[in-house]
């Protein structure tokens, strides 16, 4: 058995606005529930879901989106984009000659509007990466946990892909900052054959701590560098 991945999970202050701010970048349509707003994913693209919590930002998330683009035009369309919707300019030390373009959505969540002509996010879509601080232990971690092909490994550094394609997920080698704080982000997965107990008993094994159980009865891990994520029942 092996898990499927349901969504990105933000924690967010107001997850009506930020759910609409990304719904403007990624075309999608935004699903209302009790819980919060999710932008439903497909095969290849994940979803991102947003959750109501008071907790504050500290420092960078330890993952961000990669969005990429057609054209020089199109980056800049990205970015106006954004910018109307919400979000601001960030500085994180980039160089002038990088060709990314570094963002913060309304609640300062980093990423990225990534340029044209990407080789290594060529054919992933329009969300393109789910960027990670992490070992590579981190990264076979998750490869073995959603069933998904190592597509980079090199100086600690891997990624991880779908077998239909689509977003990859990767992560960047040490160092890593220190954990101080839960994640404000997070995978949230389903066991794709429903049993919700053999599929943790199978993370476990794969590394993976137990944490708690949620009110609304998924069951938090956290991976082996630490980062909190979710199996959920049927």
């Amino acid at each position: 058995m092996l898990s499927r991945m349901l969504a990105v999970t933000f924690d967010a202050h107001d997850p009506a606005r930020l759910a609409q701010f990304w719904a403007g970048m990624l075309g999608r349509e935004v699903v209302g529930g009790a819980g919060g707003a999710l932008l439903p994913g497909d095969d290849t693209q994940l979803g991102l879901q947003f959750v109501p919590s008071r907790t504050t930002k500290v420092g960078p998330n330890r993952m961000h989106l990669h969005l990429t683009s057609a054209s020089d035009a199109d980056q800049q369309h990205k970015v106006a984009t954004a910018l109307g919707l919400g979000g601001a300019h960030l500085d994180v030390g980039q160089r002038p000659e990088e060709g990314h373009v570094v963002l913060a959505d309304p609640e300062g969540n980093e990423f990225c509007v990534v340029e044209s002509g990407n080789g290594f996010l060529a054919g992933c879509g329009l969300l393109g990466e789910v960027a990670c601080d992490g070992t590579r232990e981190v990264g076979l971690f998750w490869s073995e946990a959603l069933g998904w092909p190592l597509v980079w490994d090199q100086d600690e550094e891997t990624a991880i892909q779908s077998p239909h394609g689509g977003t990859k997920v990767a992560w960047g080698g040490p160092p890593l900052a220190p954990k101080t704080a839960r994640n404000r982000q997070r995978f949230d997965l389903a066991p794709a054959g429903g049993d919700q107990q053999a599929e943790v008993d199978r993370l476990v094994a794969l590394g993976a701590t137990r944490l708690e159980v949620a009110a609304d009865g998924a069951v938090v891990l956290a991976d082996p560098d630490g980062n909190e994520f979710s199996v959920r029942g049927r």
